[in-house]
């Protein structure tokens, strides 16, 4: 069988079918969010960081990651000293491999929910013995992230680009019902403290890399027929070590290529209204002004790209 679809509930859904007792996961590329997760898990996960041997990890990513292995007790984080690109998924009962998942889905949310995107396929029998070897190899010259200092910690996982997004709207005032009072308009259907934060076109233009062009999803038509754009799922990791998952939603084309407009926090849109109103001393369920983000000190978010669809938002003063 080959899966392009829903592949964050079957990785989290399979040991239902199969009966393991272990879940090992071998990818190129980590999010926080589904590693924090595998805790749901009934039985011990081991997660390898595959790129670690030749791209580092960024020191917000590295921090995250040991915060989970710190409270998860059933998750076991290790990065692979050996260059590994590889995306696999292997269940196994008393150390053999009883079923197993590889293909191009990273262990992350934005590798594991953008539909047809990325594919995982079912090994066969014959190759549960070789695919047990080879993990344990990459394994073997595996570190514990526990065992990564800050001098091991680089930031050149990708030509790392700071994108300053401000807060405030066209007028220097946070607007009335929209960005980080999107909420504050009751026709919207939205709740107080919904929030979002505009991507404006000097963004994409200036720092290419840190938003990708929409694509089409195949499954979803409006009423009048057409192709509706997929909202890329992401995780953002604050500057205070908060994790969230996000989307980059709306639709603004620029030069003929459609282009997310806004990021807001999923599935809950108030979450990212209440972390900073919370930062910045502002009442929940009241509007945020320009002078609540004076006096707290900043006027913007800078945003980085850690990796595939894993972001950095910088707030702090």
């Amino acid at each position: 069988m080959l899966y392009n679809q829903d592949l964050e509930e079957l990785i989290f859904h399979r040991h239902q079918i199969h009966n393991s007792d272990e879940l090992i996961v071998l990818s190129g590329y980590l999010g926080p969010s589904p590693v924090a997760r595998l805790e749901q898990l009934p039985f011990n996960t081991t997660v390898i960081y595959g790129m670690y041997g030749s791209e580092g990890i960024m020191p917000t990513l590295h921090n995250s990651l040991i915060s989970i292995q710190n409270k998860v007790d059933n998750v076991n984080i290790f990065y692979s000293q050996l260059p590994v690109h590889s995306k696999c998924y292997a269940w196994r009962k008393s150390g053999e491999i009883i079923h197993a998942l590889i293909g191009s889905a990273n262990f992350s949310t934005n590798g594991l929910t953008t539909p047809f995107r990325e594919v995982l396929a079912e090994t066969t029998f014959d190759t549960f013995r070789p695919l047990n070897a080879y993990i344990q190899k990459v394994l073997n010259n595996s570190v514990s992230c526990l065992e990564v200092g800050s001098d091991r910690v680089v930031e050149k996982t990708i030509n790392l680009e700071y994108c300053n997004m401000t807060l405030l709207g066209k007028d220097n005032e946070v607007q009335n019902a929209a960005g980080l009072n999107w909420g504050q308009n009751p026709s919207n259907h939205t709740t107080l403290n919904d929030a979002y934060i505009p991507i404006r076109t000097n963004h994409i233009k200036d720092y290419p890399h840190l938003f990708p062009p929409k694509q089409i999803n195949p499954q979803s038509v409006d009423s009048r027929g057409r192709l509706q754009r997929h909202n890329d799922a992401i995780e953002i990791i604050w500057d205070d070590g908060i994790t969230m998952e996000g989307l980059l939603e709306g639709s603004q084309p620029i030069d003929g290529v459609i282009y997310p407009k806004q990021i807001s926090s999923f599935p809950i849109k108030s979450q990212l209204g209440e972390y900073v109103r919370m930062r910045i001393g502002v009442p929940l369920g009241q509007p945020v002004r320009r002078h609540h983000l004076e006096r707290y000190g900043r006027t913007d978010v800078t945003v980085s790209l850690l990796g595939e669809g894993v972001y950095k938002f910088n707030f702090s003063v």
